[in-house]
């Protein structure tokens, strides 16, 4: 089940403080893409793991997130990660028998309380 709609109000405020932190320190990273309807650049902080492909990410609040939505869109997405930029050039949803085998061991033990239904791998662009 994924973190409740109430408690995502909380990332902006907390989110601010960490954006600076998750450029540089991994497993964190920070997705940046624009808004669909508003074209405002946002920067969202995640735990991105990389992969043969480019980089999975544990939809740890579901999949109607709208970070994803946006990096779905033409806006497309750009990860900061270890405090190098990478363009995004797909999104797939993946369901958890795909995404989290692509996790390290540590990290699946830290989000199995979370019951993590989908991860999203972003494809590296060529």
């Amino acid at each position: 089940m994924p973190v409740p709609r109430s408690f995502r109000k909380v990332g902006r405020v907390v989110n601010p403080f960490i954006v600076p932190v998750a450029r540089r320190v991994r497993p964190l990273a920070v997705i940046h893409h624009v808004g669909r309807r508003s074209g405002r650049s946002y920067q969202t902080p995640v735990m991105a793991f990389a992969t043969p492909d480019g980089w999975v990410v544990a939809l740890v609040y579901g999949d109607d997130v709208q970070w994803l939505r946006n990096a779905r869109g033409p806006g497309g997405a750009t990860l900061t990660c270890g405090g190098q930029r990478h363009p995004v050039g797909s999104v797939r949803i993946l369901d958890t028998a795909t995404g989290a085998p692509l996790v390290p061991a540590w990290a699946r033990a830290v989000l199995r309380p979370a019951k993590i239904r989908n991860y999203v791998l972003l494809v590296s662009a060529p």
